[in-house]
């Protein structure tokens, strides 16, 4: 878990960032837009009580991996199946009055991430190999149409298209075709393997000038590795040392659930990647809370 300094101790009350362990620089670079703000704070009393609140509950085990929906045999395929998907997860919802991309799966009506998950999980199924870094590098339009098939079309179609052409391209001219050889690489280490990605493939290297500043997000690089951890529970080719140091993945979502409750930060034994979880989910049943900030981009 991030650790924080108590800015009380120099005789004031707010939370600082220790910079000796901030090893992706999101925190520290987002944080500096946080201070900067002039129209939106972090309510510091209401994430205390909120902690509390989780604590006191009964603590239920929040799943970081759908088997459902989610292709996984063990092996080297999985691996770069995951980061097929992943390059291809963000902007799922409709332009304003406008029906939603969805796919029939198993007997059930999916949208959203889960529709494509399961759509990737449907091809592979139908002996598509989109763990194959020769087939992604020159996947054609009408082939990544098919994948998608279901009612309506998923949002940013060429941007996807472009995404996945790229991770086949960066696979064969970096790593043999293999993202193991990129988690060997990072020496299975999670912050690593973000800054590997960010690095390597740009449609993941989600950051952003402000204010003359570079600010980093990470959100999908650090999901990549979050899911190889889920998928592999922890073992083998998601192994990864360091996990408690990604932070929790931004989402247009979240500043939903937080403006409801009230806040945002944290300090109780619960990883970034289970409290993303846990937020995310109370953003699917978002009745009676006002409605999210939506930006159309890949960087969600």
């Amino acid at each position: 878990m991030t650790e924080f300094l108590q800015k009380n101790e120099l005789d004031d009350d707010e939370l600082y960032l220790s910079p000796q362990i901030d090893q992706l620089g999101v925190l520290s670079s987002t944080g500096d837009v946080v201070e900067r703000g002039e129209y939106v704070w972090i309510n510091a009393e209401r994430v205390e009580s909120l902690a509390r609140e989780w604590l006191d509950k009964e603590q239920q085990i929040t799943p970081t991996w759908y088997d459902r929906y989610h292709f996984f045999d063990g092996t080297q395929r999985t691996v770069n199946w995951i980061l097929s998907l992943d390059a291809m997860n963000f902007c799922f919802w409709a332009e304003k009055d406008q029906p939603r991309w969805c796919i029939d799966y198993q007997g059930e009506r999916l949208n959203g991430y889960m529709a494509e998950a399961a759509a990737l999980k449907r091809a592979v199924e139908e002996d598509i190999p989109l763990w194959d870094a020769t087939y992604l590098s020159n996947i054609s339009e009408k082939d990544l149409t098919y994948i998608f098939r279901g009612e309506h079309t998923i949002p940013l179609f060429e941007q996807r298209l472009h995404n996945l052409r790229e991770v086949g391209h960066v696979l064969l001219e970096k790593y043999d075709g293999q993202f193991i050889h990129a988690i060997e690489q990072a020496d299975s280490n999670a912050i690593e393997l973000t800054l590997l990605l960010a690095r390597d493939f740009s449609s993941f290297n989600d950051v952003v000038l402000y204010r003359n500043r570079l600010v980093r997000f990470y959100k999908r690089a650090q999901i990549c590795v979050a899911d190889l951890y889920g998928a592999f529970g922890g073992k083998s080719w998601g192994a990864f040392t360091d996990m408690d140091q990604l932070t929790i993945f931004a989402d247009y979502k979240l500043p939903q659930v937080l403006r409801h409750y009230g806040v945002l930060e944290y300090d109780h034994p619960i990883t970034p990647t289970e409290i993303d979880m846990r937020l995310w989910l109370l953003g699917q049943s978002a009745i009676g809370m006002r409605p999210y900030h939506r930006t159309r981009t890949m960087f969600y």
